[in-house]
């Protein structure tokens, strides 16, 4: 299984427009962050957590030519406003795009890209999507592969988070309930948002993601949806726990 980190950052990325702050300015290509999302190629099944604004240019970066199935973690924009550009890939493949969401996901993402949806007078040019509704703790397969959904606290929306085999992927967390840490037992990678130093009423700061990460006891963790306020990435790495670092864009993990 490979992981491609296609965005680290949070829902403005880094640097932010307007912002002057060092780390914006920083020339290290590790302190540029689109928005969150990943790719995971799981034996050929390459499968996209989360579609933000910056899925096209994450696409043609990594010279990504198959997609076989979308997982929103929730209705965001920084993780939902790239839908319209899976269009390539519905066109290559001549059939609807899987796309696994929460009800309440689906609701939203049929009011903002209500042409995708019509099924009178369809626009030619739209893109074609198969919805499939799913919950937390309900198993779900893709090509055959088991993937499980579970419920991470953003604030006070309940989102997903996924697991796949001994990998886990949570971003936007804030809180999670024992329900959640008891399926994220025995993994070998933990990724889970880690937003800045000061706290923040809806995301972890970097204190509450270690308080996970200690918690869950994976054997590596990595950290993202990473906000300028974070501080430089290669500052931040060194007074981290041995086990855990900093996810970048374009890091690649083999599990």
């Amino acid at each position: 299984m490979k992981i491609h980190f296609l965005g680290t950052g949070t829902s403005q990325g880094i640097p932010v427009i307007g912002i002057k702050h060092p780390v914006c300015l920083s020339t290290n290509l590790k302190d540029k962050r689109l928005r969150s999302s990943i790719l995971i190629d799981w034996n050929n099944t390459k499968i996209l957590i989360d579609c933000g604004p910056d899925f096209r240019q994450q696409m043609l970066r990594i010279d990504n030519d198959a997609l076989d199935a979308i997982l929103f973690t929730h209705e965001h924009a920084d993780h939902t406003a790239g839908l319209d550009d899976i269009r390539p890939y519905c066109f290559m493949e001549s059939k609807a795009m899987p796309v696994y969401a929460q009800n309440r996901v689906v609701e939203s993402l049929k009011r903002r890209f209500d042409y995708i949806f019509e099924t009178t007078n369809r626009y030619p040019g739209a893109p074609s999507i198969e919805i499939h509704e799913i919950e937390a703790y309900k198993d779900f397969s893709v090509n055959n592969k088991i993937i499980k959904p579970l419920l991470v606290n953003h604030g006070s929306l309940p989102i997903l988070g996924y697991r796949f085999e001994n990998f886990a992927y949570l971003t936007d967390v804030k809180t999670l309930d024992e329900a959640t840490y008891k399926q994220l037992e025995n993994l070998d990678v933990l990724v889970i948002n880690a937003l800045r130093i000061q706290e923040h009423p809806t995301h972890n700061n970097l204190t509450e993601a270690l308080e996970h990460i200690s918690k869950i006891k994976p054997k590596k963790a990595y950290l993202t949806h990473i906000g300028f306020q974070l501080g430089f990435h290669d500052e931040i790495e060194t007074i981290l726990p041995e086990n855990v670092f900093l996810a970048y864009d374009q890091l690649i993990l083999d599990i």
